[in-house]
Parts: C-alpha cells; structure tokens; sequence
C-alpha cells in the first residue's frame, strides 16, 4: 500500500488497534485513520472487571501498547463514526466532514445491554468502558450495604468475585438454573455456581428480574433501592450492576448494503465488501472447524482478528492468497482464587469428561465432545494441562483420543 492509499479503522478496540499495528508495521505506507466514539486513549478491557474494581488500577495502566508506539497513526478519540457509504467509499462522522477511505477496517465491538428502563438511574450500572468501572468503583468504594449482580456470565461473576473482594455483601442473579449453563453446560455450571456459594455469594439462580425499586434522588432523578425478582422476592441494595450481554455496534451501518446479523457477516477471510474487513466482536465468520457462523467475543481472538484482518488486506494489496481465519477461541477469567481457562466452541449437551483433577477440589481439566470430536477444553487451576490439551482441539482429534492423551498426563 503506497502513501497515497488512506485506511480507516473505525474502532480503537483491542482489534482496530492490532490491525492498524499490523497495516504499518507489516508495508502500510500510507495514511491509517483510527476513529473511536470512546474519548480514553485506547486501553485493554479485561482488567475493568477485575483489577480496577478491586485492586486500585488506573487508566494509565491499562494502556494499550499500540497507542503509545510510533506508528504514525492518524487517531481521532471522541469521534463518532455515524454511516458507511461503499460505492462513494465514505465513513460518516458525528459532527464531522465525511472521510474518504481506500481500505477499510470495521472494529468497533459490542455494547452493554441494558435492563429496559434502567438507563440512568443512580446506583445501577454496567462495565463495558474505563467511563463505567471508574464509576461503578467510586460506589464501590463508598462501602455500599448490598450489591445485586444481575447475570451470571463471565463479567457478572467477575464483578461479583471483585465486590466480594472488598468484603461487600453480594447477591447474583441468575435466570438460569445454574451460571454459564449456556457456555459450560449443567455440570460445569453448577461447579461455577459452588465458587461463588463458597465464598459467601447469595445466589438467587432460576429467577428472573421483575423491576427495579428506586426513590428519588437528591438530583431529581432516581436511584435504585432494590431489585424486585419474578419470584416475588425483593433483594435490598444501593449498587445493581447488570451483566446480561451485549449488543454488537452495528446500528452505524444500517443501509451500508453489509450483511447484517448479529455482528458484520464476513467470508472466512474477513471481507465483509471488497476493500473492507472486520474484526474482534463485530466480526461474524465462516468456522470449518466448528462447522457454523462465529463471532467471538474474546481478548486474544479480537487480537487475531485484528491482525488477520490486516494481512488481509496487505495480501491484496501485494496479489497474494489470502489465509482463512478460524483459530480456537480461548479464554480465561480469574475469580476469587481460580483462574478458569476456556478453549474450543463447547455447547450444553455436549458430552463432559473430568480427565485431570476433580471438581470436588475445585482443580480439574474437563473435555467436551460432540459426534466423536473433541471440542472445547475447560479448566480450573490447571494452566499447564489446558494449554496441553487445547492442542487436540486444534488438531480437530476424535474424543476418544483426546481422552487417551489426557490419560497420559
């Protein structure tokens, strides 16, 4: 790509960064144009559950490093890009002029969903931005009687693992019998719950949220007083914070003439239109591994994302074949003393062996099968044994292999 070939990532996400390090890094000679509606120079997200409610971190910590490198990035914070136009090859900003674009790279990530209603209200809150854990620690940090955690996914339970951290009276709220049962599966699930059982959690699972209670507020608004359960219960409180997924940020690109569906449709290369790309959470693509449209929300897949996307993108620019895209998805979450690793594409009844450890001690390896293959690894405290096994996931090994290779370590 010459100097006179403009780029535009729009999003300064963990993947919009990643690809624009890559575009300069790798022949981008060009003009690269980083826009981001978040005004924070652009920072990791793992930690906003984790690390800066519980342990003190501040935003400067969790700079990401392509920010501060010299890559020579145009980057434009607080910029709202608002539409796409393909055929004049136009980003549409908020306020501003539109901007010509040769190549382009969508990675502007997903949003949290809100409880209908609760939007504005004092005392309730969800972590998706450095704007919304530095707030929800300032409350956090006044000592609040009660927090309600509503959901019990990864960021709910982490933010509840943090809440407990801070000696804090916690309450989960979960709709389903068990957490993650989604995820992990009724067995696994029910191990998750008995992490937090143990360290002092009330669960409340299989029960959904009726309403909020709320008074008025000093500021003429309404702060909340208590979360009112379909079971007919209410839960007393001062902080709720709502972890019930998100919505992929695609609303800019209604009528762009992209496929819209759940996340940007893409080939398996990450061409959503000839010349565009999309990465990390907003990215939905083809997995002949796992046989099925992903979009995967993990911090090292936005990563590689990231960095495919742009290679993608080089690769036409030099006439090259391009590489399919279809790594394992791996994450981890840490909560109270266990770190839980998760590897492959597992579902709910898929079925689960305990090969390593047990989960009576809360220290265990478990696979996943699905028609005789081996499809996602699950571990907790076991690092080494994960990692291992995560290698029979990529080979795409049969179950009964992968349990005979467990039995060896």
């Amino acid at each position: 790509m010459d100097q006179e070939h403009t780029t535009i990532v729009v999003g300064a996400s963990l993947a919009g960064m990643h690809a624009a390090r890559t575009l300069r890094t790798e022949g981008h000679a060009g003009r690269i144009v980083v826009l981001d509606a978040d005004p924070h120079t652009p920072y990791d997200k793992p930690p906003l559950s984790k690390q800066v409610l519980s342990q003190g971190w501040e935003p400067e910590k969790l700079t990401l490093p392509a920010a501060t490198e010299d890559l020579a990035l145009d980057l434009r914070l607080g910029v709202r890009a608002t539409g796409l136009d393909l055929d004049r090859r136009v980003v549409s900003v908020q306020d501003g002029d539109d901007l010509g674009f040769d190549t382009l790279v969508l990675a502007t990530g997903a949003s949290a969903r809100w409880i209908p209603g609760t939007q504005g209200v004092a005392g309730v809150h969800v972590v998706r931005t450095l704007d919304d854990a530095m707030a929800l620690r300032d409350e956090l940090e006044a000592g609040p009687a009660r927090v309600v955690v509503v959901g019990a996914g990864f960021i709910g339970a982490e933010v509840a693992a943090s809440a407990r951290s801070l000696d804090l009276e916690v309450t989960l709220v979960e709709a389903l019998p068990v957490p993650l049962e989604r995820v992990l599966g009724r067995e696994m699930g029910e191990v998750c719950a008995r992490v937090h059982a143990e360290h002092g959690v009330d669960l409340r699972l299989g029960v959904g949220v009726d309403h909020l209670e709320t008074v008025d507020a000093d500021d003429g608004g309404r702060r909340v007083v208590g979360v009112a359960l379909a079971d007919g219960t209410t839960v007393d409180c001062e902080v709720v914070v709502i972890g019930i997924g998100v919505s992929v940020n695609t609303g800019w690109l209604e009528g762009s003439g992209l496929t819209l569906d759940d996340g940007v449709v893409c080939d398996e290369t990450l061409v959503a239109a000839p010349g565009v790309v999309a990465a990390g959470d907003i990215a939905r693509y083809p997995s002949g591994r796992f046989g099925q449209l992903l979009r995967v929300e993990h911090w090292e897949h936005a990563i590689q994302g990231g960095e495919a996307a742009a290679k993608r993108l080089l690769a036409d620019a030099r006439g090259e074949a391009p590489g399919r895209f279809d790594p394992v998805p791996w994450f981890w979450s840490d909560q109270y003393d266990r770190k839980i690793q998760l590897a492959g594409r597992p579902a709910p009844d898929d079925e689960v062996r305990v090969v390593v450890g047990s989960t009576e001690e809360l220290r265990f390896v478990a696979l996943y099968g699905r028609d005789d293959r081996v499809v996602g690894v699950l571990g907790m405290n076991r690092p080494r044994h994960v990692v291992q096994l995560r290698r029979l996931v990529e080979e795409g090994a049969s179950f009964g292999v992968a349990l005979e290779r467990a039995a060896e370590l």
